[in-house]
């Protein structure tokens, strides 16, 4: 109420803003909110999991709209970059200079239908690798089982002994949950790199694991061994496309046992 009896009120939303204004907001609220976000395919993945009966037929109906939109967004985009070779020809009044004369105008079409082209081969997984074979490693070898449980009897974590990469925007599961335990000491960052045509190495930072040869599941876990083929942040070493575009994305095969020697030593792919 007012001072004069007058009463007044204002949205709930409007409370919240007006403290925040006043007071700011906590000091890890933005690190929260991006855990949030990071969990949300997780939530979302569960409960489609768990619903059922009409609630399930309304939910993937409105995640079928949600996709079929963003599809449809994705083809637009590919469309405007779809310029073809009679547009980007130059016109007859404008002057060529020599060393442009014997080159024909590379269209974007082309070079998308190139780059979907080289995605495939790298899906398809079938690279020229200096290490074609390596020695299987068993599963003993790579996890540890971890006790859990009040009194220690329930054995269904593990403990990752190899060496690992985890991304930037990597969010632990909660502790209690959590099946695979990557430990902070074993999760790599950069990685040496050897460019076999100039013969030099660089440190370069990872990106990600492509393909780990032993089992799907350390891939997905990120685990790196002898023969895993891992992508690297290549953009410092300046190499180009074809259509002058820099490449920051570049495999390589890793060529020692990082668990071993305390570091990431391979050769690139090119």
């Amino acid at each position: 109420r007012g001072t004069r009896g007058v009463s007044y009120s204002m949205a709930q939303g409007d409370y919240i803003e007006l403290h925040q204004k006043r007071y700011g907001k906590k000091l890890d609220h933005e690190e929260r909110e991006r855990k949030k976000e990071a969990r949300k395919g997780h939530k979302r993945a569960e409960y489609a999991a768990k619903v059922r009966g009409l609630r399930a037929k309304m939910y993937n109906k409105k995640r079928y709209s949600e996709k079929a939109e963003m599809k449809k967004t994705i083809k637009q985009h590919a469309e405007r970059l779809n310029k073809h070779k009679m547009q980007e020809a130059p016109q007859e009044k404008d002057a060529v200079p020599a060393y442009l004369l014997d080159r024909e105008g590379m269209s974007h079409a082309k070079v998308l239908s190139n780059s979907i082209k080289q995605k495939r081969k790298e899906k398809a997984g079938k690279w020229n690798v200096p290490i074609p074979k390596v020695r299987p490693v068993s599963e003993d070898e790579v996890f540890k089982v971890v006790a859990s449980g009040k009194r220690k009897k329930k054995q269904w974590k593990r403990m990752v002994n190899k060496v690992s990469f985890v991304g930037e925007s990597f969010t632990r599961k909660p502790p209690k949950y959590e099946r695979f335990i990557r430990p902070a000491a074993l999760r790599f960052k950069k990685a040496h790199v050897t460019h076999p045509e100039l013969k030099a190495t660089f440190q370069l930072e990872l990106i990600g694991v492509k393909k780990n040869p032993q089992s799907p599941l350390y891939t997905s876990l990120g685990v790196i061994t002898k023969g895993t083929i891992i992508e690297v942040n290549c953009s410092d070493l300046g190499l180009v496309t074809p259509s002058g575009k820099v490449v920051w994305g570049k495999y390589a095969q890793v060529t020692n046992n990082p668990e071993n020697d305390g570091c990431i030593n391979a050769v690139l792919l090119v």
